[in-house]
């Protein structure tokens, strides 16, 4: 009579029916855990990039910032950052529209005559 030895296979060799669980749900957990940990880094980095200011607009620069001849330089309009916020969900679309006719109106804060502090 032959002896066949199976080299690891069979009772008593390698891992049983649990084992082979345990493994598949260990690693489960662990895809999950790096999965969540992925997103998790994207959405802190995407949140936390700001754009840098550079050239002639930046504040402190010459000719940049509120008070320098040229505004605010080529940065986004308030028109544009609240369409962003808008987009975002920060604020709802009837908040979005009574703030974007305040922006637009001759005394809103863009326009003559209004909307500063103190006048």
């Amino acid at each position: 009579m032959r002896h066949w030895h199976w080299h690891g296979y069979g009772p008593g060799h390698g891992p049983g029916g649990w084992g082979i669980a345990l493994m598949a749900i260990v690693s489960l957990l662990v895809l999950a855990v790096l999965v969540l940990l992925a997103v998790a880094l994207f959405r802190y980095v995407s949140r936390s990039r700001q754009p840098i200011p550079h050239g002639p607009g930046v504040a402190g620069a010459a000719g940049g910032g509120p008070g320098g001849p040229h505004g605010w330089g080529h940065g986004p309009t308030p028109e544009q950052l609240l369409a962003e916020r808008f987009a975002r969900g920060e604020i709802d679309a009837e908040e979005y529209r009574h703030r974007l006719d305040t922006l637009r109106s001759p005394g809103g804060p863009g326009g003559p005559g209004g909307g500063g502090p103190g006048e």
